[in-house]
């Protein structure tokens, strides 16, 4: 083995990119004070299972009598749109129903999700600043509407780190066919040092890219070639001492070595039984590719991994047009296989540590969007909807079988126990053991944080 083949090997872990060069070593990092959790945390894992696009919250979570009642007529003033882009008020054809002892209400293409009605929080108030898809997703994952701030799953790694070295403490799963809209800025450290960018695992194939050679060495070989290796980055660092994003390289790089074990071993599905996967539904074509995704984000909160953040394929939840034909699809992919993850913790005894967050960047429109080819009833879309809509929380401290807040009598505008993005953040934090006041980063001369310049308040009546 030649000088030039090691550094052919470094080459290739340096493009990856999203992948090594984000992997969170919070756990070999000694942690500040602004970083140490400051009370017992109630959870020590998070899965965000992010729905891009907007999922429409009066067909889902929010049920509107008034909307269907006054169905195909003109909308009051107070929930006209200024813009012009809906005309008339748009029911749903969703049929709402009360489950479990506490009778929260979803609509029926989340039946699988409702049998967990008495574990879930529904916050019906969520609003929030920007109705464009990129400002409104920054304001979800980083707090604020303008890019290049750190993800919420960067914040969580700086805070916490991992609990298990040979894994990152931060990972991201998009779908293998696509990646989300904004691409890989939703799992990006932002100006947080690069140890805390979210690590990207795909759901098919080789789990991290590059992770294992072409040419498959003995173990012999290849303890030869870590031990030469790291004799190497020895030298090279005694050179040039003081240099933190060398430190930082080349742990990423002996960390990369870890993973060729664990990370196989973590995300190998074929281990589960088979009633395991069928909970998931990997035995259903329709919802196996997020299946895969809900079953190892299960796996990798199992071994340590702090924050998992689940994604779709673009934005499959903007239903502009056939609202009603997209809502239903994107539930039939979801709907089992997120139900299934909610059974699966309980029954493995990790719901109780771990927060399951649902939800996407804003909701849609209680009045019709009408767009060529989509004039005729049915076919109607719903627009983008920053000013009221729902997300829902589970397991980790979250008390559950209760609904937060409310929008209006059509779904148009929250109206009680209002909830902005940073109250969400402020709260899953603290859910950590963090304060989000205190966690805070030197950055251009002020001590940055992931609720910045709000007035957050951690939401008390939604912990348990």
């Amino acid at each position: 083995m030649s000088p030039g083949d090691i550094m052919s090997r470094r080459e290739g872990l340096i493009r990856l990119g999203g992948g090594f060069g984000g992997l969170v070593l919070g756990s070999m990092v000694g942690a500040a004070d602004v970083r140490r959790p400051l009370h017992t945390p109630k959870a020590r894992a998070v899965i965000q299972l992010f729905m891009h696009g907007g999922p429409s919250h009066m067909d889902l979570l929010d049920p509107k009598p008034m909307l269907n009642k006054f169905h195909g007529q003109s909308p009051p003033d107070e929930v006209s749109d200024d813009e012009r882009r809906t005309t008339y008020l748009l029911g749903t054809p969703f049929e709402f129903s009360r489950h479990g002892q506490s009778g929260v209400e979803f609509s029926y293409p989340m039946r699988c999700v409702a049998q967990h009605a008495d574990d879930i929080a529904v916050i019906r108030s969520m609003f929030t600043e920007h109705r464009n898809h990129e400002q409104a997703i920054w304001m979800a994952n980083t707090g604020l509407i303008r890019p290049g701030r750190p993800n919420i799953g960067s914040w969580v790694a700086y805070a916490l780190g991992s609990e298990n070295r040979e894994l990152p403490a931060y990972v991201a799963l998009p779908d293998p066919k696509g990646l989300p809209v904004d691409g890989i800025r939703n799992w990006s450290n932002g100006w947080l040092p690069p140890l805390y960018q979210g690590t990207a695992f795909s759901s098919e194939g080789m789990p991290v890219l590059h992770l294992q050679p072409n040419q498959a060495r003995s173990p012999e070989v290849e303890a030869a070639r870590m031990e030469l290796l790291g004799k190497l980055n020895a030298a090279h660092k005694k050179a040039r001492p003081g240099e933190l994003e060398l430190d930082a390289r080349i742990a990423n790089f002996e960390l990369a070595a870890r993973m060729q074990l664990s990370a196989t071993d973590a995300l190998d599905l074929s281990r589960e039984s088979e009633a395991t996967q069928k909970l998931y539904g990997l035995d259903e074509e329709k919802t196996r590719p997020y299946g895969r995704r809900c079953l190892m984000a299960r796996r990798l909160i199992e071994r340590g991994v702090r924050f998992v953040q689940i994604f779709m394929r673009g934005q499959p939840w903007d239903t502009h047009a056939k609202n009603v034909a997209g809502t239903r699809n994107c539930c039939a992919q979801t709907d089992l296989p997120v139900a299934g993850l909610l059974t699966d913790l309980k029954q493995r005894g990790l719901f109780d540590s771990t927060i399951v967050q649902w939800g996407g960047e804003f909701g849609r429109t209680p009045t019709a969007e009408q767009r060529p080819g989509n004039k005729t009833q049915g076919t109607e879309g719903r627009d983008h909807h920053p000013y009221g809509f729902s997300i829902w929380l589970a397991g980790g401290g979250i008390k559950g079988g209760q609904t937060y807040g409310a929008t209006d009598d059509f779904g148009h505008r929250s109206v009680v126990d209002r909830v902005q993005m940073a109250d969400l953040h402020a709260t899953l934090l603290h859910l950590l053991g963090l304060n989000h006041e205190r966690l805070t980063y030197p950055h251009n001369g002020r001590d940055e944080r992931l609720t910045d310049v709000y007035e957050a308040q951690v939401l008390k009546r939604l912990l348990a």
